[in-house]
């Protein structure tokens, strides 16, 4: 066998043992893809029952005042119902829970039934459930909240619908009904009951309704229509007040969490005249909501209050909200305005981050926090001053379809080439349903975000870091694969003789997995750009958007154009060359994003390097997480390179 044959041989080895690994790096991935997705539901079922949990608590600390009076039964019904949630609590801890708290919430729950059946004081059994439910909440994540709450109109018409035929028109359990009913439905006027009910219990009994009541779950309702129903239920006992100034500090989240007696005691600018402003009228908590530089604001608040009271963990968790779920969604806008002020906020917002997540930094701690919320006033001054100008909506829409699109067309370009190249334009297929479904499922994605669930920033990230760290890798696969095929010679026999072979099924589904990760993970994070920046444009400028938009279209479908009409001609060792350097820039790029990406949903530490470097388009940063990682990737690709040099070409 002469040399020529036994370097045919070695390739198509090596080629077959490359295509074998990315079957399975794809087999690994749908496993790793279900794993995690049955552990998200088994976090998920955890949620809910701890959500059920607390929201029991605080449905005995409510009403056990309608079954006991003075050590003495007055509602026999109430009073059964009393006994039946404790034991079920207790139960449900017993056998369900699973935490290192448990032997404590346990033996409350314990100590909550027993007060019952001794027909205990009223404040007694409040401070029971409300301990406990203290408990259920500092284990549970915070929720995640609306963005706003739906017109006062249409909130009240979901009331009318959904709840008056129980709870009366006005709320004040006298619907058509009630009489029927036993326990009889909550009267929502009641303001003493009212004072001892939460917004997110409120929340809670619509979402799941309530065990052996007539209160069903309304899960036909979307997130923000059962949010705006338990606003308004929460509303009808208290006045408004418009003298009332809102706390500075104000965390929407325990706002949520926590009922008006406990608001009042837990905070000391919190009085009765701010609980009737501000549950009477609940949309003033979100008129600031519709900025992302507020909720930056909030979540950092928020963040400081759980760093005072040494919970590091859940300050570490605010204050990368306070970045993803604010600070991200206007990063485009303000670098329109003002780059450096853009890059300032997002380092310090970072710095900040290592620092609360530790004690005993509170210098510092204080002095950055300042020098942050003085940016933060300083964008929302640029930001809010007026509408971007059309130059800068122009050039800002187009910038964010080039970032979040140049990368994944590249490699849609790549993977088509290489199937024209080798004469399997009949495989073209696989790779448009990759790209196109991807369009579909990222913007169908966003639209379930949007009306459906939540998806926090810390998801968003993890996904897409996850989703450009399995395409890095692929990418690397294929651009060794190609690598492979740059010096061998009569290549053009050898695609007539193997590549039918070579690209089966398993390879072509390989092809749509890797081309359908490459766009659906820009997808999603485009649309939300883009909705952030027609919120700094008015009504008249929209056009504008779109034009950059269309602008951006226009500059993809030449490049697209050109690489495939200029590729296609060159010679196929070159162009195998070529495109194998392309990839392996892809992956450089994808792994540089991943690594990013994983760090802003704390998934990932953050090293800073002794230089400042700040390369976004090749996913550069100045942390040695992302340049090791980068680094490995180059590495290995040139070792590669020196094994297969030195790869003798011997008769097999």
């Amino acid at each position: 066998m002469n040399k020529r044959s036994a370097h045919f041989g070695y390739l198509n080895t090596f080629s077959n043992k490359v295509q074998q690994k990315l079957l399975s790096l794809v087999s690994v991935i749908v496993l790793s893809l279900s794993l995690f997705s049955q552990a998200s539901v088994a976090q998920t079922e955890q949620t809910s029952q701890l959500r059920q949990l607390a929201q029991l608590a605080e449905y005995i600390g409510v009403d056990y005042a309608s079954a006991v009076e003075n050590g003495e039964v007055v509602n026999e019904d109430e009073y059964h119902e009393m006994l039946e949630f404790s034991a079920i609590i207790a139960k449900r801890i017993s056998t369900q829970l699973e935490h290192e708290n448990k032997a404590v919430i346990y033996q409350q729950s314990l100590a909550l039934e027993q007060a019952i059946k001794d027909k205990s004081t009223v404040s007694h059994i409040r401070q029971l459930s409300a301990d406990m439910r203290g408990q259920f909440l500092a284990i549970l994540p915070d929720s995640l909240l609306p963005e706003q709450l739906l017109s006062t109109e249409r909130t009240q018409q979901l009331f009318q619908e959904n709840c008056s035929s129980c709870h009366g028109p006005s709320g004040q359990g006298d619907g058509i009904l009630a009489k029927g009913l036993s326990p009889e439905p909550t009267n929502f006027t009641d303001r003493e009951r009212a004072m001892n009910r939460s917004l997110l219990g409120l929340f809670d009994a619509i979402s799941n309704g309530l065990d052996d009541t007539a209160m069903p779950a309304f899960t036909q309702l979307k997130d923000q229509e059962r949010w705006s129903l338990a606003f308004y239920a929460g509303s009808l006992a208290f006045n408004a007040d418009d003298s009332a100034e809102k706390p500075k500090d104000l965390a929407l989240q325990n706002w949520i969490n926590f009922n008006p007696s406990q608001l009042i005691n837990r905070d000391n600018n919190i009085n009765v005249g701010f609980i009737d402003a501000y549950r009477a009228t609940p949309t003033l908590l979100f008129s600031e909501k519709q900025s992302p530089i507020n909720t930056t604001k909030s979540q950092l608040n928020a963040a400081l209050d759980a760093y005072h009271k040494n919970d590091y963990e859940k300050a570490n968790t605010l204050a990368v909200s306070a970045y993803l779920d604010g600070f991200e969604l206007i990063e485009n806008s303000l670098d329109a305005r003002d780059a450096d002020l853009r890059k300032a906020i997002e380092e310090n917002l970072i710095n900040l981050r290592k620092v609360i997540s530790t004690g005993g930094e509170e210098t510092r701690l204080i002095a950055l926090s300042a020098e942050v919320f003085n940016q933060l006033n300083e964008a929302e001054q640029l930001l809010t001053g007026s509408a971007l100008s059309s130059s800068a909506l122009f050039s800002a829409s187009l910038v964010i379809l080039l970032r979040e699109g140049l990368e994944a067309l590249l490699v849609v370009i790549a993977l088509m080439t290489v199937l024209i190249k080798t004469n399997r334009k009949d495989a073209l297929k696989y790779v448009h349903a990759g790209w196109v479904l991807a369009l579909i499922a990222g913007i169908a994605t966003w639209a379930v975000a949007q009306s459906i669930i939540d998806i926090s920033g810390a998801s968003r990230e993890v996904m897409e870091g996850v989703a450009a760290l399995l395409a890095a890798v692929m990418l690397l696969y294929v651009g060794i694969w190609m690598h492979s095929k740059t010096n061998a010679q009569q290549w053009q026999a050898y695609i007539q003789k193997h590549i039918n072979t070579q690209l089966r099924a398993g390879t072509l589904w390989g092809l749509t997995l890797l081309s359908f990760i490459a766009v659906y993970r820009e997808v999603f994070e485009t649309v939300l750009f883009y909705q952030s920046l027609l919120t700094q444009a008015i009504p008249s400028q929209y056009s504008v958007a779109v034009s950059g938009f269309a602008a951006g279209i226009v500059i993809l479908a030449v490049v697209a154009w050109a690489i495939l009409k200029y590729s296609i001609k060159l010679p196929i060792a070159r162009f195998f060359s070529m495109t194998t350097y392309l990839l392996l820039a892809l992956a450089f790029i994808l792994m540089g994003k991943a690594i990013s990406a994983l760090q802003e949903a704390a998934v990932i530490g953050i090293s800073a390097l002794p230089v400042r470097i700040d390369l976004p388009w090749i996913g550069v940063g100045s942390t040695w997480q992302g340049v090791l990682a980068q680094t490995a990737i180059v590495l290995f690709f040139v070792f590669y390179r020196m094994k297969t040099k030195e790869q003798p070409l011997t008769a097999k």
